[in-house]
């Protein structure tokens, strides 16, 4: 499969496909790029950065991230371009460059749409868990175990979201391609949230 270039905006957190991540947009080349996205109609890539920082010089990104489609924005209280985004599929970064404004460009190759599994009777229990975390947030589902909650890879991500992983976890169950490998790490997670 031929890679395509894809531009890169590095951040201290992990866009899980199908999940949302709020931005908020200062810099000059992101400035740029919202403005290409938003004519092309195309997204970016979100990688956790390794190393450097969101702001200033280009950051050391890791080499699989996912991308991100912009679904809403809006200037901020504070005068600066906020975004919404989703993530859609996940890709992996085969070489980089760095323009003159310091925005990352990257050759990717997409990684395989993963086929829709349902989840195992040893992770049902993860379904009931989510459905309480989006029944607190006031988020509508369909009931644990029914419709998306009753799906192997929209259980783990959307876990991987809510549970207090740290960036570093949450990019290694990003690397991972099987769901049910994801699910068990998040089952082997649970007993250090809960409270002493």
């Amino acid at each position: 499969m031929a890679s395509v270039e894809l531009p890169l905006f590095p951040l201290s957190s992990v866009l899980f496909p199908g999940g949302t991540l709020g931005l908020r947009i200062f810099e000059p080349r992101y400035l740029d790029l919202v403005k290409r996205c938003g004519r092309s109609g195309e997204g970016f890539g979100i990688c956790l950065i390794l190393e450097g920082r969101k702001a200033g010089a280009p950051a050391i990104p890791a080499a699989l991230g996912t991308e991100a489609a912009i679904v809403d924005f809006a200037m901020t209280d504070d005068g600066l371009l906020g975004l919404t985004v989703q993530g859609r599929r996940r890709f992996h970064v085969e070489r980089t460059r760095v323009r003159s404004d310091g925005l990352i460009l990257a050759d990717v190759s997409w990684l395989p749409e993963p086929v829709p599994q349902p989840l195992r009777a040893e992770h049902a229990l993860l379904s009931t868990l989510l459905a309480r975390i989006l029944d607190k947030a006031g988020i509508e589902h369909g009931g644990a175990g029914k419709g998306p909650l009753a799906e192997a890879d929209h259980v783990a991500w959307r876990l991987a979201e809510w549970l207090p992983l740290s960036p570093e976890e949450k990019q290694w169950l990003l690397q991972l391609d099987d769901p049910h490998a994801r699910l068990q790490k998040l089952v082997e997670r649970l007993p250090d949230f809960q409270p002493e």
